[in-house]
């Protein structure tokens, strides 16, 4: 119902000394830099409660926003003036004119303020049928603040002037209760004295060797370890597990990733364990998991992949990031296990420009789930949390999942998906993946402001399509992942032929004569995009056969791979069910040899690893 119960506010002011109402708010995060803004919240029943404490005498404002500026805000506005206390509902329109709201959906609970700091606490409904209002889903939600030193008068609140800022936060992620003791040993994967080049986009590589484990123990809990003032520059890391066959040596230095100069030790380096992305915190496994350490299977040398995003250029940068691993002795009862799933990132994943809503596909197909599961784990395997990974042209990521041609619940979801702020996702009830099921990652990209196209790869600039999946119990499939099948989407273009075999990189276009001797990428840079052609490459795109990778821990591939038809089954959008109101690779995997030789089979041309990787 789209109602709220009379709250009776004076008779919970008594309460102030206890510093609240005395509900619960499970999580809390700073919104500022100087630790003057602390945001709490937490579920009530079907509604959600927040508690604001600011440094400030005067009002506070908090509210939604669309993309983390103030035009069409969702705001709310309250203090404690003369000792009475008031809590406003606003809204801002396109122009950013704040207007006060019609209907009032924000309640207040608690109000207290003393000489230095003000408090209050509000709920309302996760869908209010109020237009002026943001719906608050399980998506990632931009949160905006601002405070003043002097209340809100007649005329309305005053300019906060620089007393604002905006940061993306996931609300309705379930509550984790475990709490680490002070006690519980870790050790710290960290870079020393990286220095960042003066370009875009850095992947840096650092292979580090596991603590000596005389018997199995169980990392629990990883939080990353970022430089501070780097929090911008640290885009994301991955943990991958590598070959143990190597002597020390391979710790002495670290390089830039997918290098030809690059120690060979780092390509076997192709298991991710663990992945943490910007504006994500600390990952706690669930109490009956952990990742395991110490038996003849488990990572012995571990490569740490670090993505610096510096799109300014800034020179002399020098950085010291990495993970925390908490470990114990106390084994779970599971072994957690990574799988990557989505689109492999390859240039044939391809954007055109201008479009508002593009969407691409990544099949994990039934085939290679079959097949794996049937061999390592009949019974399924239970996931019970997702990354979700794309870039900067990213605007929403889906991970759905098929059962025998009927769609199950989504795994994951972010519809307001934010480039600077990728974290798991904990599922709020574990999901079983059985053999012949199948998964597809769908994501939504914007490029209206890009005039040439956006391609696959490693670069901010370039795209991803990816769910990182924590499961257990760990099996031996690490990626399931497809490709569209190129020619058909050069067709589509008009070209007829290419050069053959493929002896370069990218290939070269033989006819027609407009595209003679072009390679593939500045033949469909050359194409005329309209909003016209690019409908009709998409639907072609979603349509196309795609080619699979299905790959085991030691890199080996299991026997589904190749090219595979979709089911017409699968082949709709996924269609999210209505709110109802007051209701509650290239890159990130694997060395890009390997990646780009795999394109070349794909085109069936016939080359040498070390013709492409010297």
């Amino acid at each position: 119902m789209c109602g709220w119960p009379l709250l009776l506010l004076w008779g919970l002011l008594p309460r102030a000394a206890a510093g609240g109402s005395g509900w619960p708010f499970p999580h809390r995060t700073l919104l500022d830099s100087e630790g003057k803004y602390w945001l709490s919240w937490g579920p009530r029943g079907g509604r959600l409660a927040f508690r604001l404490e600011v440094r400030t005498a005067g009002y506070v404002g908090f509210g939604f926003s669309p993309t983390g500026a103030m035009a069409e805000a969702d705001i709310v506005v309250g203090g404690v003036a003369r000792g009475r206390p008031y809590l406003q509902d606003y809204f801002t329109n396109a122009n950013r004119e704040l207007r006060k709201d019609a209907q009032q959906d924000y309640h207040l609970e608690y109000a207290m303020e003393n000489s230095t700091h003000t408090v209050i606490e509000f709920a309302r409904e996760l869908h209010t049928c109020d237009i002026n209002d943001k719906s608050i889903t399980e998506s990632t939600v931009r949160v905006i603040w601002a405070y003043h030193h002097e209340d809100v008068g007649e005329a309305g609140p005053k300019y906060h002037e620089s007393n604002r800022g905006t940061k993306s936060l996931r609300l309705l992620n379930p509550e984790k209760t475990n709490v680490l003791s002070t006690a519980v040993p870790y050790f710290d994967l960290v870079n020393q004295d990286v220095p960042i080049p003066n370009k875009g986009t850095t992947y840096w590589c650092q292979m580090f060797k596991i603590p000596v484990l005389q018997e199995k123990h169980h990392v629990i809990k990883v939080e990353p370890v970022i430089q501070q003032g780097h929090e911008s520059l640290v885009h994301h890391i991955l943990l991958y597990q590598c070959s143990s066959g190597f002597s020390d040596s391979v710790l002495d230095h670290g390089h830039e990733c997918y290098h030809p100069n690059m120690p060979d030790a780092f390509l076997t380096c192709e298991t991710v364990i663990f992945a943490w992305a910007i504006g994500g915190e600390g990952f706690s496994y669930p109490p009956h998991v952990g990742l395991s350490l110490g038996t003849p299977l488990d990572p012995h040398y571990v490569l740490l992949e670090v993505h610096y995003d510096n799109p300014t250029y800034k020179e002399g940068l020098i950085d010291n990031s990495g993970l925390r691993l908490f470990y114990t002795a106390d084994i779970r009862k599971y072994d957690a296990g990574v799988i990557e799933a989505g689109l492999w990132v390859s240039l044939f994943h391809t954007i055109p420009p201008g479009l508002p809503d593009f969407r691409s596909e990544g099949h994990c197909t039934l085939e290679c789930l079959e097949e794996a599961l049937e061999a390592e784990k009949p019974s399924g395997i239970h996931v019970f949390a997702v990354l979700l990974h794309a870039h900067l042209a990213g605007r929403g990521i889906r991970l759905r999942h098929f059962r025998k041609g009927e769609e199950m619940r989504l795994l994951a979801y972010d519809d307001d998906f934010d480039f600077n702020f990728q974290e798991f996702q904990y599922l709020k009830e574990e999901q079983t993946i059985l053999p012949g099921d199948n998964l597809i990652t769908e994501c939504r990209y914007n490029t209206k402001d890009r005039a040439r196209m956006t391609w696959g790869g490693l670069s901010t600039r370039n795209e991803m399509c990816l769910s990182y999946l924590l499961y257990y119990p760990r099996i031996n499939l690490t990626r399931c992942a497809s490709i569209p099948d190129i020619m058909e989407q050069l067709q589509f273009i008009g070209v007829k032929e290419i050069y053959r075999p493929v002896t370069t990189w990218p290939f070269i276009i033989k006819s027609p004569k407009q595209y003679k001797n072009l390679s593939f990428m500045d033949a469909m840079n050359k194409f005329k995009w309209t909003k016209k052609e690019g409908l009709a490459f998409n639907k072609l795109v979603l349509s196309l056969p795609v080619n699979v990778r299905c790959s085991k821990t030691d890199n080996a591939e299991w026997s589904i791979q190749g090219m595979t038809a979709l089911p017409p089954d699968i082949e709709r959008p996924y269609q999210a069910e209505p709110l109802v109101c007051g209701a509650s690779s290239t890159s990130l995997h694997g060395n890009a040899c390997l990646e780009l030789l795999l394109s070349f089979v794909v085109l069936g041309g016939a080359l040498s690893p070390r013709s492409v990787c010297p």
